[in-house]
């Protein structure tokens, strides 16, 4: 395993990127992958902290489930996997059962993910080429990232005055910074944020505490899953949007490096697939390819999977200092709104990235309201309940660009104007 020096290793001409098989030096190389450590640690403790999961086998699952994610992947795919908010609602709903059965659910739905990866790699890229074509991949990644922007405007009006110091800071080291002070804007500007929350007294009292009182050392928790059918029913519909989060990942990546990927798909898959599995068997939240990482690519130009094996590696040493999860915490919620108000949108520009660059036409009725309809419904979050499952606007607009689309193309075709 190893990466070819870009360039000099010290900066990024105009116009190239740092190619997932290339690094830059290696202390440039761990700044970037800090940074992608920054960017999912807040959502990737979210998760646990919800449900009620160990907040450190959370945390050490997913660094060990991107280290199987980038060996399967051979490398080939830059990705961190963090906690699926996916998760969220079936384990809240399935808390009065246990523990060990929701990590039951989780578990069965990692091993079905697995088999649709195999099913992915047999079938070869032409299943993900005529289930996702350019128009409603474009969509799909869109409303990943703008289905999260209620979360970060809500977030910023917290602490509008912090949130405006973490994003004019980033905005500034990105447009205005040389070299890798541009590369590390995010990074630069979080920090900048909670240096400023702390100055200004908006850092929560009770946080500092909880940094106070933790240990530095501690074994994360580990639990077993039990196997009960009503909670496997009730999270195995989260498979809807772990297939539509690791496809817009592939097709975003594709996107931002200018190669395609569409035949990683199925070692996506198979990948984020076992990586659930091992966290269900052993007590963590079930993974997914991370938005927020998505965003520190395309601010940055850096692809490198080095970068993501620092994080990785980062991420399961901080599962064992129960300190520095604390210390996380404490990040205001300022920070993160100032953060995630560019990163989120970054990634649904993305989206419209892919419909340029595969020259999607809008005259045409089907792309135009097949699309109308998912960002529609993945941006006003539509929610709807399914029996006992609360499905969000990610998992509707996904499943119904999907399904429409193909239906409205052949009617258009068999009977509308398209068939002239």
């Amino acid at each position: 395993m190893g990466w070819t020096l870009h360039g000099d290793g010290k900066k990024i001409n105009k116009g190239a990127v740092v190619a997932p098989e290339e690094r830059l030096s290696w202390p440039r190389t761990i700044g970037i992958g800090i940074q992608h450590v920054f960017a999912m640690f807040g959502a990737t403790l979210l998760v646990p902290t919800l449900t009620g999961f160990p907040v450190n086998t959370t945390l050490l699952f997913s660094g060990l489930g991107t280290m199987l994610f980038l060996l399967i992947t051979r490398n080939r795919l830059p990705s961190y996997l963090g906690s699926s908010f996916a998760f969220i609602a079936p384990l809240i709903a399935s808390q009065q059962h246990g523990i060990g059965a929701q990590l039951g659910g989780i578990f069965v739905t990692g091993i079905v993910l697995m088999l649709v990866g195999l099913l992915v790699k047999i079938a070869g890229r032409s299943v993900i080429d005529a289930v996702l074509p350019p128009a409603v991949t474009g969509a799909i990644v869109a409303l990943i990232g703008l289905n999260l922007a209620p979360t970060a405007t809500e977030n910023f009006q917290v602490q509008p005055l912090v949130a405006g110091i973490t994003l004019g800071a980033i905005v500034l080291a990105t447009v205005a910074g040389r070299g890798m002070i541009s590369r590390l804007s995010i990074l630069i500007g979080v920090v900048a944020g909670w240096i400023f929350a702390v100055i200004t007294g908006e850092v929560d009292a009770e946080a500092a505490q909880a940094i106070e009182n933790a240990p530095w050392v501690g074994i994360p928790e580990f639990h077993t899953p039990e196997f009960q059918l009503s909670v496997v029913l009730t999270t195995l519909p989260v498979l809807v949007v772990l297939i539509a989060e690791n496809v817009g990942h592939v097709k975003a990546v594709s996107a931002m490096t200018g190669r395609n990927v569409d035949h990683l798909a199925g070692d996506a898959l198979l990948a984020d697939g076992l990586a659930t599995t091992l966290a269900g068997g052993a007590g963590g939240s079930g993974t997914t390819t991370y938005a927020e990482n998505i965003g520190v690519m395309a601010a940055t130009k850096v692809y490198s999977t080095a970068a993501y094996w620092v994080a990785a590696l980062g991420a399961v040493a901080l599962a064992f200092i129960p300190k520095f999860g604390a210390l996380i915490f404490s990040i205001p919620v300022g920070v993160l709104g100032g953060a995630t108000l560019l990163l989120y949108g970054l990634i649904g520009m993305l989206g419209v990235r892919i419909w340029m660059d595969n020259k999607v036409n809008f005259n045409n009725p089907v792309n135009l309201t097949a699309a109308a309809i998912a960002l529609v419904a993945g941006i006003g979050n539509l929610t709807l309940s399914v029996g006992p499952i609360e499905l969000e606007g990610i998992a509707w607009g996904s499943v119904g660009i999907m399904v429409l689309y193909p239906i409205m193309r052949y009617l258009y075709g068999r009977i509308g104007e398209g068939q002239a």
